[in-house]
């Protein structure tokens, strides 16, 4: 049997691997249907006055087509995640992760970079489904650049 904790790995690592592989259809199974998106316009803007909503609620057909748009315009260059800690509530019915994120596309028209790097803070909820209990991405912060210590 699988610790939650094992759990949330899970479903960081499917993340990550739907970002390797350009599959808009494993990125979208890790959302909750209540997901919203904020985010800081840059990796030093710690302060959540300044931050932007990047996407509002999820909506499946909406993000399956931002996430197309992204895929089909970008290659990928890296990405690089470490999960830096994992907390499960007492209850066991949510969990969130920190993780690193180094993730470098690329335009494949402009050649431009577009980078994706600092601390995330994903927050998860286990919900009922028909096939049981799950985990569901509800929240994370946007990427934030922390000093080292």
């Amino acid at each position: 049997m699988t610790t939650i904790k094992e759990e949330i790995n899970e479903i960081v690592n499917r993340e990550t691997e739907a970002w390797n592989q350009k599959d808009v259809e494993k990125l979208l199974s890790i959302f909750h249907q209540d997901m919203v998106w904020p985010w800081p316009e840059t990796s030093k803007d710690h302060d959540p006055a300044s931050w932007v909503m990047g996407m509002g609620r999820f909506e499946r057909q909406r993000w399956k087509n931002t996430y197309e748009e992204l895929f089909g315009s970008h290659m990928l260059i890296h990405n690089i995640r470490n999960i830096q800690k994992i907390v499960v509530s007492e209850e066991g019915d949510g969990a969130f992760a920190v993780v690193d994120v180094d993730t470098l596309w690329r335009n494949i028209n402009t050649n431009m970079n577009y980078h994706w790097k600092g601390r995330a803070c994903k927050i998860y909820t286990k919900v009922k489904e028909e096939r049981g209990y799950v985990w569901k991405l509800i929240s994370h912060t946007g990427l934030l650049d922390y000093p080292s210590p």
